[in-house]
């Protein structure tokens, strides 16, 4: 079967338009300034996950102009991807958790997350695509490196490429062009494990190639394992790319499942899986720049200043200093994926981000389950967000896919996990290459923002602690000629 056919949808400002028609007047789901519903709590907080489905001759869905092709299929619980310089992809395969249950709330709600989940076991993987002779075909699929430990976050800085798993970040020594790593993964500094009710360990490495910065998402929706359980937790860690001398760079954050830069700047961003179990249009997920010494309430407040009542004892002094993040993503869409575009994805979407959402479970309605766009205008996001890559839910109310991580490559072309599927998609733009596209190709492209030698990375470490504790102060069937979906795994929403 061909898989790069084309599906149509309105144009960007038509879907900005249709965005905001589909809430009421009165209620502002998306943006710097959602409208906060009053909490809603019951014995058992609304649960909903759509079961899987086949794709059959079915594809997910693109805008007028794009198409779209499933890359590599077979996967095993694809995460995260990188574009090495070459053009290789590699493909984090792993899933990490299994956190003890809190009955009766965490066996109950893991049954039913549980419906929507591929049964295929975790890869504990990197795998490498490799498309020759650059006809969009990627015939060449082979592991590069295993026996890792649910592997996430990637990043690359020379000829070092840097794997977070779920308990440690790791380097390997890389070669452009290799297949297959050349040995055994080296300790860089050892990440926080214990529990690991959010276990997805989110990277990205600093502009300079200085610095790794690390998501790691607390180990309870609100502290229901006791404020012991959440030190160095709800944070992201700043890391010496070179020492592992790490530091925390922010806190407050339930769980960071994606970090990136924003190109031609020093502004880290991240997206965010708030809190559950306060009604299905509370607490909204969110997009954000990540401010150095910031915290963003978790657990004590959300949005800014808004206190968690469930939350004892409280702590009004550290709510006074949290932070408001910069643009709500909606309740419970669970962004696992960030990535900036760039002027190469062309059209409309050459300016803002690309946010996988793996989809919702507190809730009845669904939400989530594609991959959004965020347009930024002078730095900031700005309107609604506006579907880029949908079409994964049937009319019958089941799942074909759940995208996770999301990575614009330098030709301008969208590369989407989807841990569902079990496949990566690769989403191109149909007049790519043309003389139209002179200007972008002359624009700076995503290798352009790759990260310089760390060569120099201890040079400031004077005054960064080699491992500044945190404070307590700190929650997403195999395919033979087209993509399938199938289901397991015991861990949490991501």
């Amino acid at each position: 079967m061909n898989f790069s056919r084309r599906y149509l949808t309105t144009p960007l400002a038509i879907a900005l338009m249709a965005g905001s028609a589909g809430a009421t007047a009165a209620q502002q789901l998306y943006g710097p300034n959602p409208d906060l519903p009053e909490p809603q709590r019951g014995l058992l907080p609304d649960m909903e996950v759509l079961e899987p489905a086949e794709w059959g001759d079915r594809q997910p869905t693109v805008p007028d102009g794009y198409s779209i092709t499933a890359i590599a299929t077979d996967l095993k619980i694809p995460r995260q991807t990188l574009v090495l310089p070459n053009g290789d992809i590699l493909v984090a395969e792993g899933s990490g958790g299994n956190a003890p249950k809190l009955k009766p709330k965490d066996f109950i709600a893991g049954i039913i997350k549980a419906k929507g989940k591929s049964s295929v076991e975790g890869g504990d993987r990197l795998t490498l695509l490799r498309d020759a002779n650059g006809d969009g075909t990627y015939e060449e699929q082979t592991v590069f490196a295993d026996n890792l430990n649910a592997p996430y976050g990637l990043a690359l800085i020379d000829n070092a490429l840097y794997v977070a798993n779920q308990d440690a970040l790791v380097r390997f020594d890389y070669e452009e062009g290799q297949t297959r790593a050349s040995g055994p993964p080296e300790v860089v500094t050892q990440l926080p494990a214990e529990i690991n009710h959010h276990w997805t360990k989110a990277m990205t490495a600093s502009p300079d190639g200085q610095y790794l910065y690390v998501g790691i998402g607390s180990n309870s929706n609100i502290t229901e394992r006791g404020m012991e359980a959440e030190v160095n937790r709800a944070e992201v860690w700043e890391i010496n790319a070179d020492t592992g001398a790490h530091r925390p760079y922010a806190t407050g954050l339930r769980n960071p499942t994606a970090l990136t830069f924003q190109p031609d700047t020093d502004t880290l961003w991240a997206v965010v899986n708030e809190r559950d179990e306060l009604g299905p249009d509370l607490v909204p997920d969110y997009l954000t720049s990540v401010q150095e010494g910031g915290f963003y309430g978790w657990p004590y407040s959300y949005w800014g200043q808004h206190v968690d009542p469930r939350v004892k004892p409280e702590n009004p002094e550290l709510v006074e200093s949290a932070i408001a993040p910069d643009y709500s993503l909606g309740s419970h869409v669970a962004p696992l994926g960030i990535a900036f575009s760039t002027p190469q994805v062309g059209g409309e979407y050459a300016e803002g981000v690309f946010v996988g959402e793996h989809g919702s479970w507190n809730r009845k309605d669904p939400v989530g389950y594609k991959v959004s766009f965020v347009r930024f205008e002078n730095g900031h996001p700005t309107g609604d967000p506006v579907d880029f890559v949908s079409g994964f839910l049937t009319d019958d109310g089941r799942a074909l896919g759940r995208p996770v991580g999301v990575t614009v490559a330098p030709d301008g072309a969208v590369i989407i996990a989807d841990d569902l599927t079990n496949a990566v998609w690769r989403v191109t733009r149909d007049d790519a290459g043309t003389p139209q596209d002179t200007a972008a190709d002359d624009a700076p492209s995503a290798a352009d923002n790759a990260p310089a030698p760390a060569a120099d990375a201890a040079t400031d470490d004077a005054a960064r602690p080699e491992s500044e504790p945190a404070t307590p102060e700190n929650d997403a069937g195999t395919p033979d000629t087209q993509p399938t979906a199938s289901e397991s795994q015991t861990t949490t929403e991501t």
